[in-house]
């Protein structure tokens, strides 16, 4: 089981992941919300659109923009059920735990607190 840091030194290395970053909306929603709603946001987003074990539209049920959670959960590849199974091992068709999805709402907020360190 790879640490968050682990998990965010990793995902540094892929060129795909990289690319997302927060813009000035995000950062000024952030300040605006502050990081206990960006959470209970991330829980939520995790809850309804990765826990179920089955999910229609899996692959395209995060948008890319619109929500610093978004842009978070493609940035740690925890934006659908493949990327999951690819990047730590998490299997489709069983319902995420929640210690699970404990776990990634950690490791996005972990992902955003280090994409605005210096920020607010």
């Amino acid at each position: 089981m790879q640490t968050i840091d682990e998990a965010l030194e990793k995902l540094e290395k892929s060129d795909f992941r990289r690319k997302f970053k927060l813009d000035k909306n995000d950062i000024e929603y952030i300040k605006k919300n502050g990081f206990d709603k960006i959470r209970s946001h991330a829980a939520d987003f995790v809850e309804k659109r990765l826990a179920p074990a089955y999910i229609s539209n899996d692959g395209k049920q995060t948008p890319m923009r619109g929500h610093p959670v978004f842009k978070a959960q493609h940035g740690t590849a925890c934006c659908c059920r493949g990327c999951l199974e690819k990047w730590y091992g998490v299997k489709k068709g069983k319902k995420l735990t929640k210690l699970q999805q404990e776990k990634i709402v950690n490791l996005i907020m972990a992902w955003i607190y280090k994409k605005t360190e210096g920020l607010l």
